[in-house]
């Protein structure tokens, strides 16, 4: 191997590590500076051209999120959350009914509203809840984090890595959602099912007294505003119109407005993460123009032909080694080149996003829930996490394959 392309490789190597473990040992780097970086260093050594780095940024999956994070943001701000989260907790009268309930909630909305934003929405609340309840808030935690994962599988708009595959694959929204809302729904009821069997004091207790423990203070205007533009974005999605479109023009609608200044929205943007996703589409398309891919490719095709078991397996293993997110960016060129596509993005978009149940490490979802947990005195570990993780994955991703055998044949 040239010298040349062994940079490249340590390069790609040496970045995508960095993504796996979020940190670069010694400096403060985070995901996208890390991505930024080598992106840049790939550039620096030839491994693409600028020209080729600009086209190789998907601009659909850039929108889809930009938009997407607007109108979570207007929603926010509106009180829809809480409103939610208060209203639903009320209809609890006992912990299993409180655990079922937190589950569908987050396995619902994460497939409407990015599973990161219901994570990151949804812990304080259930933190304020279990501690007025004078419950254990780790089961309740667990639940939050694995249903916002098993729940955001179901939709194109659920996760960032089924929307790359949502723009990839050009599968239709309602197509798509018919595909992976029933694992979906399995995968809640499996949640359920195992934390109530892992915490069996937790969940033999009687019946629970509940109050509301969160203000039901919200903005009516700005509420019925985010709603209806939210309803329009999804009657859109079911219509057939371009996803990256309606949820531009979603967003668009709610930046017309008398009373919410647009720099508290554009605040609130996570753009490190715009950034970073735009830094991974160089460094994965670098794995193509640099001649490395033609061996990715040789490696990956027949597992990717010999159906949906193998691919499942390796994606899911895959997306626990590098993150979920890079691992579809690297299994997309096979795909394209698949004899049976949408089994194969099927089947990618469910097993990269199971698999992120596996440990805390695996979703960001689980890593926003640990980390707000901490900041109000919880302590969720790895250790605790992962006696319900590993069974979890295991259990959904086999009900998962088993449904795409029987669907895809």
């Amino acid at each position: 191997m040239p010298i040349a392309q062994i940079f490249v490789l340590v390069t790609i190597a040496g970045t995508l590590a960095g993504v796996a473990f979020g940190r670069c040992p010694g400096l403060q780097m985070n995901r996208a500076t890390i991505v930024l970086v080598g992106a840049t260093v790939l550039l620096l050594l030839g491994a693409i051209s600028l020209e080729e780095a600009y086209r190789a940024v998907d601009m659909n999956t850039i929108v889809l999120l930009f938009s997407m994070m607007a109108l979570n943001i207007n929603l926010r701000l509106a009180g829809f959350f809480k409103l939610v989260s208060a209203r639903i907790i009320l209809l609890a009268k006992t912990p299993r009914q409180l655990l079922a309930f937190i589950v569908a909630a987050s396995g619902f909305l994460s497939a409407l509203f990015l599973n990161d934003t219901i994570a990151l929405m949804f812990t304080p609340i259930v933190l304020e809840v279990t501690k007025s309840l004078k419950r254990n808030p780790v089961p309740y935690l667990i639940g939050l984090a694995t249903a916002a994962n098993v729940g955001s599988a179901a939709t194109i708009v659920g996760n960032p890595q089924n929307m790359l595959i949502g723009m990839a694959s050009e599968i239709p929204f309602v197509t798509f959602a018919a595909y992976l809302i029933p694992p979906s729904l399995a995968g809640m009821i499996i949640v359920w099912l195992i934390l109530t069997m892992l915490y069996r004091s937790e969940f033999a207790n009687g019946p629970l007294t509940v109050e509301c423990p969160l203000p039901l203070n919200y903005f009516k205007p700005l509420l019925v505003k985010s709603l209806i533009a939210t309803a329009l974005m999804l009657g859109a999605f079911v219509a057939g119109a371009p996803i990256p479109l309606a949820a531009l023009g979603a967003a668009s609608l709610l930046l017309v407005t008398r009373r919410l200044k647009p720099q508290r929205v554009f605040r609130e943007i996570d753009w490190s993460l715009l950034v970073f996703f735009a830094g991974l589409f160089v460094v994965t398309r670098s794995i193509g123009t640099s001649g490395l891919g033609d061996r990715v490719f040789s490696t990956a095709m027949p597992l990717v032909d010999d159906g949906i078991v193998p691919l499942a397996i390796l994606s899911a293993a895959m997306s626990n080694i590098v993150s979920n997110v890079p691992a579809v960016l690297l299994f997309s060129p096979v795909i394209e080149n698949a004899v049976k596509a949408v089994p194969s993005w099927i089947t990618l978009a469910m097993a990269t996003t199971f698999a992120g149940n596996l440990t805390l490490l695996g979703s960001v979802a689980n890593l926003i829930v640990a980390e707000s947990a901490k900041q109000g005195g919880v302590e969720l570990s790895f250790k605790e996490y992962l006696k319900a993780g590993i069974p979890i994955t295991i259990i959904t991703l086999f009900a998962g394959i088993f449904w795409l055998k029987w669907l895809f044949g």
